[in-house]
């Protein structure tokens, strides 16, 4: 840790005039082992103290642990946020969808990531190939939107153009999930990235 640290430490570095002033650095180190015994907390933090006075001298540089298997509260017992990531860094390689305490936005991404993360590289080349499909739909679509927008504004259909932006993005929507499912890709993940509901998907 200590090693680690040097680095964002000497990357602030300037040429020329410099007065060495430094930004806070944090280093943090997530544990799946024990390494203090002695004590039951699962957060730890250091700084660099005046031994004599027992006085932090320089408050910019920490170095924090947490000693996951120290954290054992189950998913009704979780109040904070902190107790939330505690909780996903613990448990995610067993978890098998999202838990229903961990609702936040943040979370929805964390999730999906790891949908990703875990396929098969054969799968994962599927994925890529439908992300490669959609950027090709949604460039398309743009593209036909924007004509038919500056065509509309001439012909003064508002209205029309209006109607036609939501069905086309509609239509979009669902040409994207079509490919991610014919892709083999998780319906939750297709979920996620779409927006639309299980039975929508299950009849593409």
């Amino acid at each position: 840790m200590v090693y680690y640290s040097t680095f964002p430490i000497r990357e602030q570095a300037k040429r020329g005039d410099w007065d060495y002033k430094l930004n806070p650095v944090y280093t943090i180190g997530i544990l799946n082992f024990i390494f203090d015994k002695n004590s039951e907390d699962v957060h730890h933090e250091a700084k660099l103290m005046n031994v004599a006075t027992k006085e932090v001298f320089y408050d910019k540089l920490s170095f924090i642990t947490i000693e996951l298997p120290k954290f054992n509260k189950k998913e009704d017992e979780l109040v904070t946020l902190y107790d939330k990531w505690l909780f996903v860094l613990r448990n995610l390689s067993r978890l098998m969808e999202r838990p229903a305490a961990l609702q936040e936005r943040v979370f929805a991404s964390l999730f999906r990531h790891a949908e990703i993360d875990k396929m098969q590289p054969n799968e994962r080349r599927q994925y890529e190939k439908s992300l490669f499909d959609y950027n090709d739909i949604n460039n398309s679509n743009v593209k036909h939107f924007r004509e038919g927008r500056e065509e509309g504004l001439k012909e003064g259909k508002e209205e029309g153009l209006k109607e036609g932006k939501e069905v086309g993005a509609k239509e979009k929507t669902m040409e994207i999930a079509r490919n991610l499912k014919a892709a083999g890709v998780n319906i939750a993940v297709i979920q996620t990235t779409t927006g639309l509901g299980e039975e929508e998907i299950e009849r593409l």
